[in-house]
């Protein structure tokens, strides 16, 4: 009896390896170093358009 080289052994299942991912996440606190500036300057700026001490109308002019 004799065996090929087909037969010798049995089937043996192919071992894939597959290198893990990698994903660089960027901190999610990034914009938020730009969001809340933005947002006290808008605050600033309507502080300083709703600003009515120049000019006060409630007396009526003589």
């Amino acid at each position: 009896m004799s065996a090929s080289t087909a037969l010798a052994g049995g089937y043996v299942a192919p071992v894939v390896e597959v290198e893990p991912v990698v994903v660089d996440e960027k901190p999610a606190s990034t914009n938020a170093g730009l969001v809340v500036p933005a947002l006290l300057l808008l605050g600033v700026i309507a502080a300083i358009a709703s600003d009515d001490d120049d000019d006060d109308d409630s007396t009526p002019a003589e």
